[in-house]
C-alpha cells in the first residue's frame, strides 16, 4: 500500500463466487456473512490502489452479484458505477448439471471508476473522408458582394463556379442539405434560414454564396447554394473537415463498449492456455485483453489479487503493461511463474498471435515479507527502517514514498513538514539506547534539522520515547509520535 496507492490503471478481480462449489484452489463455500466481511476490507484496500482516472472490474456470477453491487456502490459511490457487462461462459449443451432447473450460461463484470476523470479507451470505426467528397472551384470573380448579419458574402453566378465529386480527402467538403431541422440545429443552417432564403428574386437561381467568418473548419468561410428552380425554397452548404479531426490521419468514430460477449467457446478451450492446466475458474486471454484494452493504456498498472492461474498477469505483459499479481495459493509457484516463464520465452497461446507476441521482458516474484505489527500491536522486531519509514509515510501523507538514496533518520519532506523516524533498524543497534529515543543528543544528530527548521518547517518526530521537555519541543516546532501507539492508532 505505501508504495502503490494511487498508482493502479486498472483492477481486474475474479474473486471465489461463494456458490457452495468446492474448488481445488479456492475455498467457495462460505457463510454469506463471512465471505462479505472477507470481500470489503479488500475491496477498501483495492479501492485506495486505483489512481483517479482508474476502473476497477469484478467477475461474478448471479449467486453473489447482487449483494457484491450494494457493497460495490457504497466504497465507490453510486456516481462511479459504469455499466455490468454479460460474459456467456458456457453453452447450454455443455452444462452436465442435470438437476439444475436453470443453466448457469452468464457470468457479469461489474464496471466501477475511481472518478469522473476515468474515460474508457473505446475502439474506433475508421470512416476515412468517405463524406468530403465535394470541391467547388471559383471560375472568375464574385458577381458582387454584400454584407448580411454582420457577414461578408460574395455571390457568384451559376456560370462561374463548378462543383466537383470525386474522391473524399482533407481537403474535400460535405454537401449538407439545409433543410428541416439543420435550420435550427446549427449556426450554419440558422445563416441560411435567417438570411439567405428567398434572395433568389435578387441574386437568381442556382447561385453559390460565399459566406466569410463561419464554421468550425479550416476554411475562413463557408459555401452556400440557393434554389435552383423558382419553385424551390432549399438550398444546401458545403463543410470542411472539422478543425479537431485534422490533427489525425483520418476521422474516426467512437464505437460504444457492448453490454454482452459470448466467450463460452473461449472458455471451453481455454484450460491449457499458457500451457498450465487449472481445473475450474480459469479465464480466457482473450477477456482479459478486451477489457485491459477498454481500461488501460501501455505503460498503466494493472492489479489482480486473486491471481489464479495468472491469466490478467500473461496477458498484461503481452501487451506492454505493468502488472502486480497478489495470490495467497501454492499455485503461484505451480502455475503462474512457470506461465510467465513461457510468456518471456514467446509463447503463442491465447492473445499471443492476434498481439504479435514475440517474447521478451521480465518480472519480479516476492513472497510476502514480516508484518508491521505483531499480534499484540507491538513493531514486529524483525521490520526494517525502510518497511516501517514508507507505512509511516503513507499514513501521513495518502502516496507512496519515495526512498532516497540518503540513508538517515529524515524520511521525507511534504507540505511544510519534515517527517523524521527513529528506529533502530538505521542504525543496525537493537538496544533500547540505541537511536530509538530522542533526547538532546540525537536532536543534534538529526540531518539537515537546523537548516530545515530555519526555512519555516514543521517537524513530525517518530521514536520509541522522548526524554525532551514540551517546552523544548515547542521551541523546536517538534510533534512527537510514540511509536507504536501513534502508529497503529492511524
Amino acid at each position: 500500500m505505501p508504495f502503490y496507492a494511487g498508482q493502479v490503471k486498472c483492477i481486474y478481480i475474479d474473486p471465489p463466487y461463494n456458490t457452495g462449489n468446492a474448488f481445488e484452489h479456492y475455498d467457495d463455500n462460505l457463510e454469506n456473512s463471512i465471505w462479505y466481511s472477507l470481500m470489503y476490507p479488500r475491496l477498501e484496500l483495492l479501492h485506495s490502489l486505483l489512481k483517479e482516472d482508474g476502473f476497477f472490474c469484478c467477475q461474478i456470477d448471479d449467486s453473489q452479484s447482487s449483494y457484491l453491487k450494494i457493497i460495490l456502490d457504497e466504497i465507490f459511490g453510486r456516481d462511479n458505477y459504469l455499466t455490468t457487462l454479460y460474459i456467456k461462459v458456457r453453452y447450454p449443451e455443455k452444462t452436465l448439471k442435470e438437476d439444475m432447473d436453470f443453466h448457469k450460461e452468464v457470468e457479469q463484470i461489474h464496471i466501477y471508476r475511481k472518478s469522473r476523470l476515468a474515460k474508457p479507451y473505446l475502439n474506433k470505426l475508421d470512416v476515412g473522408f468517405e463524406k468530403f467528397t465535394y470541391y467547388i472551384n471559383e471560375l472568375s470573380e464574385p458577381s458582387k458582394t454584400i454584407y448580411l448579419g454582420g457577414k461578408q458574402i460574395d455571390i457568384f453566378d451559376k456560370n462561374s463556379f463548378e462543383i466537383i465529386e470525386k474522391e473524399g480527402s482533407e481537403f474535400g467538403l460535405k454537401e449538407i442539405w439545409a433543410s428541416g431541422t439543420i435550420l435550427d440545429g446549427n449556426s450554419s443552417g440558422r445563416f441560411f434560414r435567417d438570411y439567405l432564403t428567398g434572395r433568389s428574386e435578387s441574386d437568381g437561381l442556382g447561385v453559390l454564396y460565399k459566406v466569410y467568418g463561419i464554421g468550425d473548419d479550416n476554411l475562413s468561410y463557408r459555401y452556400f447554394t440557393g434554389p435552383k428552380k423558382a419553385t424551390a425554397t432549399k438550398g444546401k452548404y458545403y463543410q470542411g473537415v472539422p478543425k479537431n479531426k485534422l490533427n489525425e490521419e483520418t476521422i474516426f468514430k467512437k464505437i460504444p463498449i457492448n453490454s454482452f460477449y459470448d466467450f463460452a467457446a473461449n472458455f471451453g478451450n481455454c484450460r491449457q492456455e499458457g500451457d498450465v492446466g487449472f481445473r475450474g475458474g480459469k479465464k480466457p486471454e482473450i477477456l482479459i485483453r478486451t477489457l485491459l484494452g477498454y481500461f488501460s493504456n501501455e505503460g498503466d498498472i494493472i492489479l489482480d489479487s486473486f491471481l489464479g492461474s495468472g491469466t490478467t498477469v500473461a496477458v498484461a505483459h503481452k501487451m506492454n503493461r505493468r502488472y502486480i499479481g497478489i495470490e495467497i495459493g501454492q499455485h503461484a509457484k505451480t502455475h503462474v511463474v512457470p506461465r510467465l516463464k513461457k510468456v518471456i520465452e514467446g509463447e503463442q497461446g491465447g492473445i499471443s498471435k492476434a498481439v504479435n507476441w514475440q517474447g521478451g521482458g521480465a518480472f519480479r516474484f516476492c513472497e510476502l515479507g514480516e508484518t508491521i505489527f505483531d499480534e499484540f500491536g507491538s513493531i514486529n522486531p524483525d521490520i526494517d527502517f525502510e518497511a516501517l519509514a514508507a507505512h509511516i509515510w503513507y499514513l501521513e501523507n495518502r502516496f507512496p514514498w519515495q526512498k532516497t538514496a540518503e540513508k538517515s533518520q529524515l524520511v521525507g519532506i511534504h507540505n511544510g513538514k519534515a517527517y523524521y523516524l527513529l528506529y533502530n533498524g538505521i542504525w543496525g543497534d537493537r538496544t533500547v539506547n540505541g537511536g530509538n529515543v530522542l533526547t538532546s543528543k540525537m536532536l543534534k544528530n538529526l540531518p539537515h534539522f537546523d537548516e530545515l527548521l530555519a526555512q519555516g518547517l514543521d517537524m513530525v518526530v517518530y521514536g520509541e520515547g522522548c526524554r525532551l521537555m514540551a517546552s523544548r519541543l515547542a521551541e523546536k516546532r517538534i510533534t512527537f509520535k510514540h511509536i507504536p501507539h501513534d502508529v497503529s492508532a492511524q
